[in-house]
């Protein structure tokens, strides 16, 4: 049924595209995808992750920043990033709760990022397997 995910989108303000174009062109790299025609007018961006992926960025008129939810992103240097966060003046946090190393951003609108290193987390067990 379900075979993976496509993308995820998170909302802004009004206004956001340049802020988007910054934090996602600029400091995380992901190149800017061309939105589709009937969708431009509502505004927001869109990118690309590396595996085909997307992150979509919404205009919301009643935006409220997401901080609890998050998308989690891989990365292989999360040192390199937490010294680009710096150097962008990016909020970044690390979260040394969990094995695999890991922090958390916030976006220009305060959305909360989770991004890990390397690749997939530990494998959770239900029922005592």
């Amino acid at each position: 049924m379900i075979v993976g995910l496509d993308h995820v989108q998170v909302c802004a303000p009004a206004g956001c595209e340049e802020a988007a174009r910054t934090f996602f062109g600029t400091f995380l790299e992901l190149p800017e995808l061309r939105k589709p025609a009937p969708l431009r007018p509502h505004g927001g961006a869109w990118f690309g992750l590396p595996d085909g992926r997307q992150v979509h960025v919404g205009v919301e008129q009643a935006f409220a920043p997401a901080r609890k939810a998050h998308p989690c992103l891989r990365c292989d240097d999360l040192e390199a990033l937490t010294r680009r966060a710096e150097q962008f003046g990016v909020a970044c946090e690390p979260d040394d709760r969990l094995e695999q190393r890991r922090v958390y951003l916030a976006d220009p609108w305060g959305n909360r990022w989770e991004v890990v290193e390397g690749g997939h987390g530990s494998e959770v067990l239900l029922n005592d397997e």
